[in-house]
């Protein structure tokens, strides 16, 4: 019985435009190293394999040496430049796992990601082959018209908050893919890829497991979060 192999793939693209920053949010220093760090930190001392990288060609080489050799990552496999959009650096990311049974796709800008986390995520795509991690919402959710009115309520029994990593079958999400470029190329009306599930749900009839993850793991997007991810990071002695 051969042993699956899970790699995750780790998204260090991004700009600090929101941070009001000229460096991007990744890089910015969270109790003393680097955002990615800690994502990277806690895929490193999980049961997953390996770990590729997705950041901008021109920060590959600074981040082999600010990275990857200052913090001795070792499960780094690869480190690859991503493309215009979201899914595009996604795809980069899933040709270099190539050889992967189970991918685990993370931003980077999620510090707080933790074993648990990543535990749950992996057993649970080895069941469903695709699955999310994300918590309920909070707070009553309103759907605007068009001139900014309230038009619907739905009912927050129903809703959730979608966060990463997000977990698929190797084989399940390169078909998406393929049927996805087919769609486009063929000029066919596609709709706009906000994460990494859509892509499963537009190309395949296979539904996308909710998986718990954590309030905790909030994305570092505005000032205002690289406070809270520094209070989390404190509680919690990851640092």
């Amino acid at each position: 019985m051969s042993i699956e192999k899970y790699t995750a793939i780790i998204l260090s693209a991004g700009s600090g435009s929101r941070m009001k920053s000229d460096i991007p949010k990744q890089y910015m220093e969270l109790s003393g190293a680097p955002v990615i760090y800690y994502s990277i930190k806690a895929f490193e001392e999980s049961p997953v394999d390996d770990i590729v990288i997705v950041c901008g060609a021109s920060d590959i080489e600074y981040f082999r040496s600010a990275i990857v050799d200052k913090y001795g990552f070792k499960k780094i496999k690869a480190i690859v430049a991503g493309g215009k959009e979201r899914y595009n650096s996604v795809f980069e990311g899933l040709k270099a796992a190539e050889g992967a049974d189970y991918v685990l796709i993370h931003d980077g800008a999620r510090p707080m990601v933790d074993a648990d986390i990543i535990e749950r995520s992996m057993q649970a795509v080895r069941e469903s082959k695709a699955c999310v991690v994300g918590m309920p919402v909070k707070d009553t959710i309103k759907i605007a018209d068009e001139d900014g009115y309230s038009a619907e309520t739905p009912d927050r029994n129903h809703l959730w908050q979608i966060q990463t990593p997000q977990s698929f079958s190797y084989k399940l999400l390169a078909d998406a893919y393929d049927r996805l470029f087919d769609d486009m190329k063929s000029g066919k009306d596609v709709p706009s890829i906000t994460d990494d599930a859509m892509i499963i749900e537009y190309a395949s009839d296979k539904k996308v497991r909710l998986v718990e993850g954590s309030y905790t793991n909030i994305k570092v997007t505005t000032p205002e979060d690289m406070g809270v991810a520094e209070v989390f990071l404190k509680k919690s002695k990851k640092s």
